[in-house]
C-alpha cells in the first residue's frame, strides 16, 4: 500500500479538491484512511433523497469515508456543530473548508476502481478489477 497526504486549506471545497488530486496523483484505487478538519459550510446528501442540503455553520470534520479514483469518488462524511451534534451523508460539492482539512489517502496497486453503471441500483457503482501484474500470490 502507497501512502499520500493532502493538507486542504481555508475556502477550498472538499470534494472537488479531492478529485483533483485524485486525477493530478492519477490514483487508481485509493481510499480515505482518516480525514480531520473543519467546514464553515457542509453540503450533504442525507439516505434516500435526490438533492443536497447546504448547512451553513461552522463544522468539525469527524470522519470522511469512502473510495477515490480517477473514474469517480465517493465518499460519505460526519461533522459536528458548535454543540457537538453530529450529522453525516454523502459527500456533495459545496463543503467548504473552515480552516484546514488534513487527508491521509491509501492506494492499492493490486487494484484498479471503476465507476459503472449497475441497472438494479442505476448509480454508477463501485467495479474492483484486479491488477494481474500486482495482485499478491
Amino acid at each position: 500500500m502507497k501512502v499520500l497526504a493532502i493538507r486542504l486549506k481555508s475556502n477550498e471545497d472538499l470534494r472537488q479538491s479531492l478529485k483533483n488530486f485524485t486525477e493530478k496523483e492519477d490514483i487508481k484505487a485509493g481510499f480515505i484512511l482518516t480525514a480531520i478538519g473543519s467546514l464553515k459550510q457542509a453540503t450533504i446528501r442525507f439516505a434516500n433523497q435526490d438533492i443536497s442540503t447546504v448547512l451553513t455553520n461552522k463544522f468539525e470534520i469527524l470522519s470522511l469515508n469512502g473510495t477515490i479514483a480517477t473514474t469517480g469518488v465517493h465518499l460519505h462524511i460526519t461533522v459536528s456543530d458548535e454543540q457537538g451534534k453530529t450529522i453525516g451523508g454523502h459527500l456533495s460539492d459545496g463543503c467548504i473548508i473552515y480552516t484546514t482539512a488534513e487527508i491521509i489517502i491509501g492506494i492499492s496497486e493490486e487494484y484498479t476502481f471503476l465507476r459503472t453503471l449497475d441497472t438494479e441500483t442505476g448509480y454508477r457503482e463501485l467495479e474492483i478489477i484486479p491488477n494481474p501484474s500486482k495482485t499478491l500470490s
